[in-house]
C-alpha cells in the first residue's frame, strides 16, 4: 500500500477526522450534483435555448448514473476505514474520489464542447480541494494528468481526431478550430491550474506544520505541568513533616501528659490544634490532587458500590453525631451491578461528598444517600437540606480553589479543592457528576444540595 501519511500525522486523530469530514462533504456534494444533473436533463428544454445531440444526452445519462452508483459505494466503504497509515485508509479513499470525479468531469467537458465547455472551471475547484488534503506529489500528478488530457481533447478536436460536441444555442459559432482561442485557453488554463496547486498546497503544508508545532507546544506544556506537580508534591511533603510534629506535641500537652493546664492556655492550645488539623487536611488534599494529576491510569478492579458507601458513612458517623445530622442510606437498585475502577479513589470521592454534606449542614440536618441503576449505569445521590449553593455560582463549583459565598460565611476554613478532585476522580472512571440546588430535601430556608454521581456498570 502506498504510504501517503507524514510521520507527524500517523497518530494524530484530528488529522484523520479532518480527512473523514472532507470525504463525507464530497460525498454529500456528489449527491447534490446527481440531483442537479437529473433536473438539468429534465428541464433544459423548457428553460434554456440549447439543443443537445443524442450522444450528449446519452453521455450525460450514463455519467449521472455512474456518479450515483460509485458515490453510494464510497459512502458505504468509508464507514469501515481505519485510521492506519499502513492499510487502506480515508486518504486513499480521497484519491479514489479524485480519480473518479476528474474522470467523469473530463468526459462531461468533452461532451459539452471541449474547449468551449462551461464545466472547465470545476477542474480548478477539484485542484484546490485536492491540494488541501493530498500530498504534493499526488496533487501535482493529478494536475499534469488533467492538463495532458485536456490538451489531448482540445488538440484532438482541432485536428479532427475527435468529433467536436458542440452545444447548439450556447455559442453561436464554433471555436474548437480557432487556433488563437484554443492556444490561449490551454495556456491560461495550465497557468491557473499550476499556480492554484502550488499556492494552495504550500498554504496547506504551512498550516499543517503550524498545527504540528502547536501540538508540540501542548506536549511541552503538559510535561511542564507534570514537573510542576512533582515539585509541589516534594514541597508539600516537606511542609507536612514539621506540621505533624507540631500536631503531636500539641496532643501531648492537651492530654496533660506534661501536667495540668490553665483554662485560658488550654483554650488557646485547642484553637492551635484545630488550625493545625485544618492545615494538615489542606495539605493532604493538595497531595491527593497532585498524585491524581500525575496518574495516567487508575487501578482497576471490580467492586460493589454499596460497600464503599457504607465505609464512607462509618468514617463520618462520629462527625455526623456531633452535629446531630441524620444520615439515611436508600438502596433502590433493581439489579445489583459492580463497578470497575480504583476503590480507594472512589471512596475518597464519596467520603468528600458525604463530609461536605455534613460539614456544611445545619444542626439537626438531614443527609440522604440514594443508590439506583438505570441503563447499565449506577447512580449515587448525596443530598442534604443545608444552605444550598447560589445559582450564579453553581457553574464554578467544580473549579480549583472555588468556594461558594454562603459557605465561606458559615465555615471560613477550607481550600476549595475537594469538589474539583472529586470530579477528576469520577471522570477518570468514565463517569459524571452533576449538581442540583435546591435539592429534593429542601425545606423553608434550607434549599439544600444534591450531587448526583453516575458510573458505568460492568
Amino acid at each position: 500500500m502506498i504510504k501517503l501519511i507524514p510521520d507527524w500525522a500517523v497518530h494524530d486523530e484530528e488529522f484523520w477526522l479532518s480527512i473523514r469530514r472532507r470525504n463525507l462533504w464530497f460525498i454529500k456534494l456528489r449527491y447534490a450534483t446527481v440531483v442537479i444533473l437529473a433536473l438539468f436533463m429534465v428541464s433544459y428544454k423548457f428553460f434554456l435555448s440549447i439543443e443537445l445531440s443524442d450522444d450528449q444526452i446519452s453521455s450525460l445519462q450514463y455519467c449521472t448514473a455512474f456518479i450515483f452508483l460509485y458515490n453510494i459505494t464510497l459512502h458505504y466503504i468509508r464507514k469501515f476505514l481505519k485510521h492506519e497509515s499502513e492499510s487502506f485508509n480515508p486518504l486513499h479513499l480521497s484519491i479514489i474520489q479524485m480519480i473518479l470525479d476528474l474522470s467523469m468531469l473530463l468526459i462531461l467537458i468533452y461532451y459539452s464542447g471541449g474547449v468551449e465547455s462551461p464545466l472547465i472551471f470545476f477542474l480548478i475547484f477539484h485542484m484546490i480541494v485536492g491540494s488541501l488534503i493530498l500530498p504534493g506529489i499526488i496533487v501535482y500528478s493529478f494536475a499534469f494528468a488533467v492538463l495532458f488530457i485536456f490538451w489531448g481533447i482540445t488538440v484532438g478536436e482541432y485536428y479532427g481526431i475527435f468529433e467536436h460536441q458542440h452545444i447548439k444555442g450556447y455559442i453561436p459559432f464554433h471555436l474548437h478550430q480557432n487556433f488563437n482561442y484554443v492556444l490561449s485557453v490551454n495556456i491560461v488554463f495550465a497557468m491557473v491550474i499550476l499556480i492554484t496547486v502550488v499556492l494552495t498546497n504550500n498554504i496547506a503544508r504551512q498550516l499543517y506544520q503550524k498545527e504540528q508545532q502547536l501540538y508540540s507546544y501542548i506536549d511541552k506544556l503538559n510535561q511542564a505541568e507534570k514537573e510542576k506537580t512533582k515539585y509541589i508534591l516534594g514541597v508539600v511533603h516537606e511542609i507536612k513533616t514539621p506540621l505533624n510534629a507540631m500536631h503531636s506535641y500539641l496532643d501531648l500537652v492537651l492530654q496533660k501528659f506534661l501536667g495540668p493546664l490553665d483554662e485560658a492556655v488550654e483554650e488557646k492550645l485547642r484553637r492551635a490544634k484545630k488550625r493545625s488539623d485544618e492545615a494538615l487536611e489542606m495539605i493532604n488534599t493538595v497531595l491527593k490532587v497532585s498524585q491524581m494529576k500525575l496518574m495516567d491510569q487508575v487501578n482497576e478492579e471490580e467492586f460493589e458500590m454499596i460497600e464503599l458507601i457504607k465505609s464512607a458513612i462509618r468514617r463520618h458517623s462520629q462527625f455526623a453525631e456531633s452535629k446531630s445530622v441524620e444520615i439515611k442510606l436508600i438502596d433502590e437498585r433493581k439489579e445489583y451491578c459492580k463497578i470497575k475502577g480504583d476503590q480507594f479513589l472512589i471512596l475518597i470521592a464519596f467520603s468528600n461528598l458525604l463530609g461536605n454534606a455534613i460539614k456544611y449542614n445545619f444542626e439537626n440536618g438531614k443527609v440522604e444517600i440514594k443508590l439506583y441503576n438505570k441503563d447499565k449505569t449506577c447512580f449515587v445521590e448525596f443530598c442534604d437540606n443545608g444552605p444550598g449553593i447560589p445559582k450564579d455560582e453553581q457553574e464554578k463549583i467544580f473549579q480549583d480553589f472555588f468556594r461558594a459565598s454562603n459557605i465561606r460565611k458559615m465555615v471560613t476554613e477550607g481550600a476549595g479543592l475537594g469538589l474539583s478532585f472529586v470530579k477528576e476522580i469520577i471522570e477518570k472512571h468514565h463517569g459524571t457528576i452533576k449538581l442540583q440546588s435546591p435539592s429534593r430535601l429542601q425545606e423553608t430556608g434550607k434549599p439544600g444540595t444534591c450531587f448526583i454521581v453516575s458510573l458505568p456498570c460492568v
